[in-house]
């Protein structure tokens, strides 16, 4: 997986809350210290197991930094006389839904089952039900995902109403909302971003005054490596390999707020984010990366610390990176297909279940690629 940037501890951890709060307690008295880079070092990456006669699994490689197949089955109707025939034609072609099975998809039992799920204001109990298994198209990329019911890209990063915490107001609560907001959907939803472009509107609601933070996410994108991988915090495809299956990324998670640690707000982010893509040679296969990341953020007070008025302060940050070629660092998502060699290492961690929002990330600090049970 990756490794630690220079200014990382050598355990993995992110900056201590102690160390933060010196800088800004140092700040406050008009101390140039600042804190370090929460950088992150969680990474999910999978490639689907072929040729082994083998369930299909992705490889994972989580870490902690505190920074068609199966089409549905269909049935015929097969009347013995002529009239019935025909009477029975007019009348599925009124209400095509009265074949068994609604083989045309257009049935109420069937758009019930995909009907959208309500916004997700706290972590599930659990990972979503099993689904039919089916094989992505370019006409239906995410038959066969749970993700099918979620939102669509920026209808799914629904903030919480504002309130007052701490001596932060409900207009600053709001804001800081608002910003965190801004750099989910500039690094994960912004098709500038996704096509392999410098994500600028993620970078620009980011504090300059932080050290080192923006001079490394931008040498990230410059040039990627192993210790520089612009992933762990931007959703990047390489445009020559792979292209977006329509203009639709589902999304779910939610967002809290609590009082910060430095007069002001502190936001924590949770987001799943689930990309259907097909290779850009013209193949009409269709795979899915599943995107999830945790970002926790604070806007601080500009009277009282030295911050810039209207930037974010990234404090953490984790990710789980499901079908992406494990161990491969030149900036980009790399999705696995059946019908390509596959890249990047051999998997050998535990199995898991990218849909499972209920799990933490970051749990196995193993820093192996694993298998998931689905994408």
């Amino acid at each position: 997986m990756v490794g630690r940037p220079p200014e990382e501890p050598a355990n993995g951890s992110s900056l201590s809350d102690d160390a933060l709060r010196a800088f800004l307690e140092d700040s406050e008295r008009g101390a140039a210290s600042a804190p370090k880079e929460p950088s992150a070092r969680a990474r999910m990456v999978t490639e689907r197991l072929r040729r082994q006669g083998e369930p299909e699994g992705w490889r994972t490689g989580p870490a902690r930094k505190d920074t068609d197949g199966r089409a549905g089955r269909r049935r015929k109707l097969w009347p013995a006389l002529g009239v019935a025939l025909a009477l029975g034609a007019v009348a599925v072609s009124l209400k095509p839904s009265l074949l068994p099975g609604d083989p045309l998809g257009s049935g109420e039992p069937q758009a019930a089952a995909a009907s959208p799920l309500p916004p997700e204001t706290a972590a599930p109990t659990g990972a979503p039900a099993p689904v039919d298994e089916q094989v992505p198209t370019l006409d239906r990329p995410f038959a066969g995902s749970p993700a099918l019911r979620w939102a669509d890209g920026e209808a799914g990063v629904v903030l919480p109403a504002a309130k007052a915490v701490g001596p932060a107001s409900e207009e600053r609560v709001a804001q800081a909302l608002e910003l965190t907001r801004k750099l989910l959907v500039g690094a994960n939803l912004d098709p500038r971003t996704l096509r392999g472009e410098s994500p600028t509107d993620a970078l620009s609601v980011l504090d300059p005054k932080q050290p080192d933070l923006l001079g490394h996410l931008n040498a990230s994108l410059r040039t990627p490596d192993k210790d520089h991988d612009p992933v762990l915090l931007f959703s990047r495809f390489d445009p020559d390999e792979v292209r977006l299956v329509g203009d639709v990324v589902k999304t779910r998670g939610h967002m809290t707020f609590s009082k910060g640690e430095f007069a002001g707000v502190a936001v924590h982010a949770d987001y799943t984010f689930v990309y259907p893509v097909s290779r850009a040679d013209g193949s009409t296969e269709v795979t899915r990366t599943v995107v999830r990341r945790v970002l926790d953020v604070e806007l601080s007070d500009p009277a009282h610390y030295d911050v810039t008025p209207g930037r974010l302060l990234l404090r953490t940050y984790d990710q789980e990176l499901a079908n992406s070629a494990c161990e491969v660092y030149d900036g980009f998502l790399h999705p696995q297909f059946d019908t390509a060699e596959p890249t990047g290492a051999e998997p050998t961690g535990p199995a898991t279940d990218p849909y499972d929002r209920s799990r933490d990330v970051g749990r196995n600090t193993s820093e192996s690629c694993g298998t998931v049970s689905r994408v």
